[in-house]
């Protein structure tokens, strides 16, 4: 089953996920669909200091949005912004420094940024690809806390000041990637057999996709969406999978291509009206499965994920503790 998977999805990809595909998609586009005035407004992106995070925040900064650019290195970041502002002309660029893959403060930050912000779009872009099993010091594996366990706490901590938001909306940036996985309830961290970097987190990918479905039927007054960049030429996919980018590198997307859907999901009223909780590519709901695949879940396998990061989640809540205490 896995022969097959990766087979139909490499094809898959080499006609829709590379520059070609993106071209091709882009003749279907509404032109008005980003002609917006996003003054007033506030948009959260993590990863935000270079490849699709970067690119969506100056398209953002571009149209007035106020933008908060939650980042790991404090002068990548700075130099992000520096970059956002002289390209877009807008002063509201907000550097937060924040690691995703540490539960402590990731809870800290966001009861600090309610406080002091409002938060219309939270775009959950931050991810990493680490190809060793390594722990966290919490002693959590590092792909699953980050893109995991992470995008889940920052996303619940974050609902409250989304709700008192007109027109909220969260979008998370997945990858097709996720569509060779089937969502592995046993192992979420990687335990058992031979640890792969590249499954890891296309499994986190997939637990990605389950979260924004599950989310969009618990949070009906906030538009969910996922989405797959395609394969896009970044800083992240030359580190972290040089092999394919030596391969690939010229029929890879530029970093903005790769970005238009994350952009047309946060701002334009189109998108907003389609049904919350779908998986996107190329401004479309697609399918999050490939066809006789056999990744759906089951409904007990998908509610028992949402249960596990609840516990694992709350057990590094500051607030939980401290009254536990």
């Amino acid at each position: 089953m896995t022969f097959y998977r990766n087979g139909v999805w490499l094809v898959k990809g080499l006609k829709e996920y590379t520059k070609a595909g993106y071209e091709a998609a882009a003749k279907h586009f509404v032109p008005g669909d980003l002609d917006v005035n996003l003054k007033g407004k506030s948009f959260m992106i993590t990863g935000a200091n270079s490849g699709i995070g970067k690119a969506a925040a100056i398209e953002i900064a571009k149209r007035g949005g106020t933008v908060h650019l939650v980042c790991r290195n404090k002068d990548r970041a700075e130099e992000a912004k520096r970059e956002i502002i002289a390209q877009s002309n807008n002063e509201n660029v907000h550097v937060h420094i924040l690691d995703m893959s540490s539960p402590c403060q990731i809870w800290e930050f966001a009861e600090n940024f309610k406080k002091e912000n409002n938060l219309n779009v939270l775009i959950n872009n931050a991810g990493c690809m680490v190809n060793q099993r390594e722990l966290t010091e919490d002693g959590l594996e590092k792909n699953f806390a980050t893109n995991t366990l992470g995008t889940y706490i920052l996303t619940t901590a974050l609902i409250p000041a989304l709700k008192s938001a007109h027109g909220p909306r969260v979008i998370t940036v997945s990858s097709g990637g996720m569509l060779v996985q089937k969502l592995n309830i046993a192992d979420l961290q990687f335990e058992k057999g031979q640890f792969d970097g590249t499954m890891a987190y296309a499994q986190n990918k997939r637990q990605q996709v389950i979260l924004t479905e599950q989310w969009s039927k618990q949070h009906t007054d906030i538009h969910f969406s996922s989405m797959h960049p395609g394969w896009a030429d970044t800083p992240a996919v030359r580190l972290s999978m040089p092999d394919f980018y030596e391969k690939m590198k010229n029929k890879l997307r530029s970093e903005a291509q790769g970005a238009d859907t994350v952009v047309w999901l946060a701002v334009s009223p189109s998108a907003a009206t389609q049904a919350s909780g779908q998986f996107y590519q190329d401004r479309k709901p697609v399918s999050a499965h490939l066809p006789l695949a056999s990744t759906r879940s089951s409904a007990g396998d998908e509610e028992k994920l949402l249960t596990v990061l609840e516990q694992l989640a709350e057990k590094f809540n500051p607030n939980t503790v401290q009254s536990s205490d």
